[in-house]
């Protein structure tokens, strides 16, 4: 249940990645055609940049989840096959416990309870909880830096499924 729960995920995020990545594509065009007619859009940069992030982070989710993160195999390609079970394990563990953490991070930085008892009133959390993660804008958009900063959520909550699917699942894929 958990698998397919984390194979779905893993479409849904590469899905997302695909488009995310046509549109990086079409808005360093604009930006291109922009600058060279004379007229630059200054905020199809920062944009394209915050759409890159977002890729990469989903895709790193969804690798995990296809295990074909970026891995130097000299070791578990020299040990035999229940080794390298082993320490495909291990490093499931690893990658669960990194995920767990990123989760716990990403409580105590966006601090949801705590916006919530404001009644999401961004100054009085900022006077209370002393944290400014829900007024600082971007350079260029004008929007709130932390709709960008939450793609970080969904790659903990991937990373997690994926690594706590990993870790319950006989399977070893390559």
């Amino acid at each position: 249940m958990l698998y397919r729960l984390s194979v779905l995920w893993a479409r849904f995020e590469l899905g997302c990645a695909a488009i995310l990545a046509l549109c990086v594509t079409l808005l360093i065009l604009l930006s291109v055609v922009t600058r060279s007619l004379g007229n630059a859009i200054y905020w199809v940069d920062e944009l394209a940049i915050y759409t890159m992030i977002w890729m990469t982070f989903l895709g790193a989710s969804a690798a995990l989840h296809h295990r074909t993160s970026v891995a130097i195999t000299v070791l578990s390609d020299a040990v035999p096959p229940t080794v390298t079970h082993m320490m495909a394990k291990f490093v499931d563990l690893v990658i669960f416990l990194f995920a767990i953490a990123m989760l716990w991070f990403c409580w105590r930085w966006f601090q949801p309870l705590e916006i919530i008892r404001a009644g999401f009133d961004t100054t009085a959390f900022q006077s209370t909880m002393f944290n400014f993660v829900y007024a600082e804008p971007t350079s260029t958009l004008g929007l709130p830096k932390y709709l960008f900063w939450s793609v970080i959520w969904l790659f903990a909550f991937g990373a997690t499924l994926h690594s706590a699917a990993h870790l319950i699942s006989r399977r070893i894929e390559r």
